[in-house]
């Protein structure tokens, strides 16, 4: 899909990355939602679906923070307060602790609504709001909210099917006409 350059591009990128992610997240079977053998965002690490999610929700967490902030006249603190660019792999670990406990239905739930909760913000926003400047260093507002939504759904549905077509993880019960 190519690189969104207008609120409908970025609208429609938002939603057809999602929508495959959450047909491959259903794919995934409720005992390997948590099994670690998925590559990291860290060198050498290990995650599992459950991280991955949780990386999600964290980054679309961060976008809305970023423009929570900045409605109520804040700083914003890009990435994270604490963290730095070239610490990348130090914020996916936060974000993985941040939301381990919660279950593979509360986190598919949290990253429904965090979706949603952006794509409200784009909505709101203008094309001139979204692409008319740079907002973060050289970047528009429109391609930071694309890198922290269409492209990681897009990157995380990849990395999904490629764990699935390897068989790390079994079919689901859903899948197998066993859930209906």
């Amino acid at each position: 899909m190519a690189v969104p350059q207008n609120k409908d591009e970025l609208l429609k990128a938002m939603r057809v990355s999602y929508a495959a992610l959450s047909k491959a997240l259903d794919r995934v079977a409720g005992e390997n939602f948590f099994e670690p053998s998925l590559e990291g965002h860290a060198k050498g690490s290990r995650m599992s679906v459950a991280d991955l999610v949780s990386y999600l929700i964290g980054w679309n967490t961060l976008v809305l923070k970023w423009h929570e902030r900045e409605a109520a006249g804040l700083a914003i603190d890009f990435p994270e307060a604490g963290y730095r660019w070239n610490q990348l792999g130090l914020l996916a670990g936060k974000f993985y602790l941040d939301y381990r406990g919660l279950s593979a239905a509360q986190l598919r739930a949290l990253l429904e609504d965090r979706h949603q909760a952006l794509i409200r913000l784009v909505e709101s926003l203008s094309d001139d709001d979204l692409y008319g400047a740079s907002w973060c260093g050289k970047w528009t507002r429109g391609r930071m909210i694309q890198f922290n939504s269409a492209s990681p759904y897009r990157n995380a549905r990849g990395r999904i099917a490629a764990w699935l077509r390897r068989g790390l993880a079994p079919i689901s019960a859903q899948e197998k006409g066993e859930g209906e």
